[in-house]
Parts: structure tokens; C-alpha cells; sequence
């Protein structure tokens, strides 16, 4: 049986294995968003227990001015977080690719998570215009991280265009459903090269975890911390159930089977 040092050693050499995107690796597979907090101070607060190194911004809904203290970004420090620009709130392909270029033509970096919505309704991807917009972006030279719905097609589709993370959803923006199909997440998990980063959809930790179970690289979130009754203590809960499930996945989990299984060896028992 392993000592506790032992499985302390185990345990920190699973973790050290890094997220990497485009050749920069990543201690925390849990990114979090900046929306929907009830302060900035509480934002902040969460956002550091959750562990979390990439930060992502939408452009479009964000004050770009860093020098204003009633602002998003004054609060944020770029040198403790990737503060990755996003294009939530976009219904075109023209729209994401002029709000990305606004971003980077503001100081950010030139990644940028590419989201643009077909439907205002249930928020979900128009996957054509995701394509079409991830092409140009790429072309011009960003580091693009592409959300989309849970079809391997389209993921694929997205790796070929060069994105380089693809953001599969667990379930609708904002809803809270945890993963809806977890068959398909591990589908295109299997096939991409790229790392898979899924995006929307988990509520709570369990969901977290269960997500990060399915093998994925990573979880990107917003409205589960911002929205729960204690931002700072779900941020820290989420960054654990994200450690969990990688852990998890990475130690392999017992078979499922239809019938008991006694706990302990029957031969030898007393009487």
C-alpha cells in the first residue's frame, strides 16, 4: 500500500501535467469568466480562489479604458492572469473578427476566445459563421480558442482551420444543466489534436468534475460562480472539482457491473 508521502508525490506529479495551448503551458485547466459579479471586489476575490490563469473579458460589454477604477480591467492584473478577450454577444462573423481586432488593437493579446451566436434565444453557436470567422482570424494571425455546440463535425472542422483550442458546450450558456452529452464530448476529445476546452453549461462542482472526467483539457465558466450565493467559496469549490476530475480521469476509474462485489477477499474469513 502506497505511504502518504507516496501518494502526496503521485498526486503532484498528476497535477504537474500542464494545459498547454499554442506552446503556453497552463497550471489550472479552470478558466473563468468576468460577468453577471455584484462587485468587482467580489469578482476579483473569486476569481483568485478559483485558481484560475485564464481570465476571459468580452470585448464588447467591457469599458477597454484600464485607468478606470469602476472598470473591469483596472481591477484585473495582467501579469497574474492570461486576460483572454472574447466575442460574446456577436451574431456575425464580421462582427467577432472587428471586435477581436478592436481587442488586440487595445492592448490585449492575440488570442481570443471566438464565440458567435446564431440564436438569441438559447444562445448557441451559428457554427458557419464560427468557421468563417475562425479562418480569417487565423489567417491574420490570432491564437483562437473556438466555442461550439458538441458535433464532432464541426469540431474538426474548427481544428482544420487552425483554431487552437476547440470549446465544445456542456450545455446552454447560462443554464446551469451540467453535460448534457458527455458521449459526444469524449468523441471529439478522442479525435481532436488540439486540446478541448469545454465551455457552458456547468452549475455546480459535481458538474465540474464529472466534465473534467470525460478526459477534456479543460472548463471554462462564468455564471456558475458569479451567480452562486457565495461567489469566493464556488470559485474555490469549482478550481477543487476541476483538480478532482482530472485526477479522476487520470487514475482511471473502476469497471461498472451489474451485480455486487464483496469489499474485501472471502477466502480466509473466520467461521
Amino acid at each position: 500500500m502506497a505511504t502518504t508521502t507516496e501518494f502526496r508525490s503521485t498526486a503532484a506529479s498528476l497535477l504537474d501535467d500542464r494545459l498547454v495551448i499554442a506552446g503556453r503551458p497552463l497550471r489550472s485547466r479552470l478558466m473563468v469568466g468576468t460577468g453577471k459579479y455584484r462587485t468587482n471586489t467580489e469578482m476579483v476575490e473569486a476569481i483568485a480562489a478559483s485558481g484560475a490563469e485564464v481570465v476571459t473579458v468580452a470585448v464588447r460589454r467591457v469599458d477597454l479604458d484600464r485607468t478606470k477604477e469602476d472598470g473591469i480591467l483596472y481591477h484585473l492584473d495582467p501579469e497574474k492572469y492570461l486576460l483572454l478577450p472574447n466575442t460574446a454577444g456577436c451574431y456575425t462573423a464580421e462582427d467577432a473578427i472587428r471586435y477581436a481586432r478592436l481587442a488586440r488593437a487595445a492592448g490585449f493579446t492575440d488570442w481570443v476566445k471566438l464565440e458567435v451566436i446564431g440564436d438569441p434565444e438559447t444562445l448557441l453557436p451559428d457554427v458557419e459563421a464560427t468557421l468563417v470567422a475562425a479562418r480569417e482570424l487565423v489567417a491574420d494571425g490570432f491564437t483562437v480558442l473556438a466555442y461550439t455546440n458538441d458535433d464532432l463535425i464541426t469540431a474538426l472542422r474548427l481544428e482544420d482551420a487552425g483554431c487552437a483550442a476547440v470549446m465544445p458546450l456542456a450545455s446552454p450558456i447560462g443554464s446551469g444543466l451540467g453535460l448534457i452529452n458527455p458521449y459526444s464530448v469524449r468523441m471529439i476529445k478522442s479525435r481532436l489534436q488540439v486540446p478541448v476546452i469545454v465551455d457552458a453549461g456547468v452549475g455546480t462542482a459535481s458538474d465540474a468534475a464529472l466534465t473534467m472526467e470525460q478526459g477534456v483539457d479543460g472548463i471554462l465558466m462564468n455564471t456558475a460562480i458569479a451567480e452562486a450565493d457565495d461567489p469566493v467559496m464556488m470559485g474555490r469549490a469549482m478550481g477543487l472539482a476541476t483538480e478532482a476530475g482530472r485526477l479522476a480521469y487520470l487514475a482511471g476509474r473502476m469497471p461498472r457491473r451489474e451485480r455486487a462485489v464483496p469489499s474485501s477477499p472471502t477466502r480466509g474469513m473466520v467461521g
